[in-house]
């Protein structure tokens, strides 16, 4: 490997996209994986005993999300570029991802190329972002298109767990947290989105593109 090669690191719950982007990078010169990681917990595991220079990102993961795993993986190692890679492309997620510590923001939808032209763009410092997301990003900033800008990446996650139907003591579980603690997060989030209970919640995510009803 020579001293010009980027690391990369791949985060995505599905075995056949790893693969698959494995494949890619590891033809492309001057990148190569040197590991990857279903789950966020697995990611914080990895970048404490990897080298990396970026990590390639899905914010949709078994049992935690991308977000959790941006803000892990970027306390261990403050200089890891982070890439997102996903099929979410409203608001809530693009600007809670950024909020998180991602460098950059692509849809799934994006050509092959693109993928590496990102990585190597966030490895040199840039902000990099598919033309679908950089448009989202306008519209957010012009008239406040999505309400769920206002939430902290903690209560943008539980809501996204309690909007798919997870417990409050599922969500507590899963994120390492107290239930009561969960709970006050719901509290706040529902004050800050103006909701009165859950199915408010839900028709607010589903109209922000959070859920599909």
């Amino acid at each position: 490997m020579s001293e010009h090669t980027l690391r990369i690191i791949l985060v995505d719950d599905h075995a056949i996209v790893r693969t698959g982007y494995r494949r890619l990078l590891d033809a492309e010169p001057g990148l190569q994986v040197v590991g990857v990681a279903a789950r966020a917990d697995e990611a914080n595991a990895l970048v404490a005993k990897v080298e990396a220079d970026v990590a390639l990102v899905d914010l949709s993961l078994k049992g935690s999300s991308g977000i959790e795993a941006i803000r892990g993986m970027l306390a261990r190692r403050p200089a890891l570029k982070i890439l997102v890679l996903s099929m979410h492309e409203d608001a809530g997620h693009v600007t809670q991802a950024l909020r998180s510590g991602a460098h950059g923001y692509l849809s799934k939808h994006c050509e092959p190329e693109e993928v590496i032209d990102g990585i190597r763009g966030v490895a040199a410092g840039k902000r990099v972002f598919s033309p679908s997301i950089a448009q989202v990003l306008a519209e957010a900033a012009s008239d406040d298109a999505s309400a769920f800008t206002q939430l902290t990446p903690r209560e943008f996650d539980v809501l996204r767990m309690r909007v798919q139907g997870e417990s409050a003591s599922t969500i507590a579980t899963s994120m390492q947290l107290s239930p009561k603690t969960v709970l006050n997060n719901l509290t706040s989030i529902r004050q800050k989105l103006a909701a009165e209970n859950d199915v408010q919640l839900m028709h607010l995510a589903a109209r922000h593109g959070l859920v599909i009803l």
